[in-house]
């Protein structure tokens, strides 16, 4: 159980996702990342020399990503704090967000910023030397695209793991497509009154058009269209499968930041002061492989032990579902209704930049618990490996 870890309210944002190959494909995911927190900062009138720390998120390395966080840390105006950089696959936003929070727990970091970037799009070509191949033929890597093809461990893909579970657990095509449709009402909800839920927490991201001419996006971009018709038409990706293409999400570009610092420093930072927002536990956990949307299930249940809460105590819960079956198999598994989960968006519907995509469902876990008038929120996700990691917060 944590109990010195706190996020200022309001002090996160994010910024809207692109589709992969869209307006962001051509930026560096980490000098971007730093540039929009460094405009954040300044609009917020926080002076980012106040940081101590920085912990940088991605899974697509970018150039300079050797340097990593002290790098991003110097673009965002904080260049004089050290950081470290992790990767922890779909889970980056969740295990960044508990190393802060366990630092300012133990007394290491006063206040830390929390710094989630990814670009999936035009990732890069790896080359690696092979002096012992035919000829000294060279290996070479996608970090996307062969990553998210294949698990090494299994040499099976996402989407298997994915018809693995709904297999076992029953799940039928009728199921899924009724709950794809419900996620985009979900998102519908949150572009109702000009956006209004989004503008509490999200920020635009700035691109150059020209060397003399900058961009702002200010909404998510390639986010489709669907009816129940639109789905019925849709063919199962996999033959005997559930998911068609309208059931899983769509990689996309991104970033996003949050504060955690102490109680005291999180009250004067925020926009309410009457609103407190506790990091309370983390749980985290690796499945039997091949069945990486069940992981989340475990994690979670990890994270409530911990603390002696039950899934029922959660007022708000947000979990990454590159495909429905995640939500139909956390769902079943805690006692939740799936219909009730994942309530303003969801990385199936807006897309998964990878490293920041948890953290845009923890921003929202957290707007939508204030509304609610305050309570638990939990925050999970499956990552590759068969992985999972689970965050609680405490709110109000």
């Amino acid at each position: 159980m944590l109990t010195k870890a706190f996020i200022p309210y309001r002090g996160y944002y994010s910024t809207p996702f692109c589709k992969w190959q869209g307006s962001l494909a051509g930026e560096n995911a980490i000098e971007l990342g730093a540039e929009t927190s460094k405009r954040w900062f300044a609009a917020k009138n926080f002076d980012p020399k106040e940081l101590d720390y920085l912990y940088l998120g991605l899974t697509v390395g970018q150039k300079r990503v050797f340097f990593g966080a002290t790098w991003a840390a110097y673009l965002m105006g904080a260049g004089d704090i050290p950081g470290m950089t992790i990767m922890q696959a779909c889970s980056t936003s969740t295990t960044t967000i508990f190393n802060a929070s366990a630092s300012v727990e133990l007394g290491n970091v006063n206040t830390a910023y929390c710094l989630l970037v990814d670009r999936c799009s035009n990732s890069p070509h790896t080359i690696w030397p092979n002096p012992k191949g035919p000829g000294g033929q060279v290996e070479s890597e996608d970090w996307f695209m062969d990553n998210v093809a294949a698990d090494p461990a299994t040499g099976l893909g996402m989407l298997n793991t994915a018809e693995n579970v709904a297999k076992e657990h029953g799940f039928t095509r009728e199921q899924a497509d009724e709950l794809v449709l419900r996620r985009y009402e979900q998102y519908a909800e949150a572009l109702a009154n000009d956006r209004a839920f989004q503008k509490r927490y999200m920020f635009p991201v700035e691109v150059a058009i020209s060397r003399k001419e900058k961009r702002l996006i200010e909404c998510d971009e390639g986010v489709p269209q669907t009816s129940k018709e639109a789905l019925a038409r849709l063919r199962p990706v996999m033959e005997g499968g559930i998911h068609t293409y309208g059931g899983q999400t769509h990689p996309a570009d991104g970033n996003m930041g949050i504060i955690v610092t102490t109680k005291d420093r999180a009250a004067a930072l925020s926009e309410d002061p009457n609103i407190s927002i506790q990091v309370v536990s983390y749980g985290y956990t690796r499945t039997r492989k091949a069945f990486m949307p069940e992981a989340p299930v475990y994690a979670s249940k990890m994270a409530l032990e911990r603390v002696g809460l039950t899934p029922q105590d959660m007022k708000a819960v947000k979990n990454h579902n590159p495909f429905i079956a995640n939500d139909m198999v956390l769902a079943k598994e805690l006692g939740l209704n799936a219909e009730d989960i994942n309530n303003y968006g969801s990385s199936l519907v807006y897309g998964h930049p990878q490293g920041p995509t948890v953290g845009r469902l923890l921003v929202e876990a957290i707007e939508e618990t204030v509304i609610k008038g305050g309570g638990y929120a939990l925050v999970t996700g499956c990552a590759a490996g068969d992985t999972s990691a689970a965050i609680i917060l405490k709110v109000g």
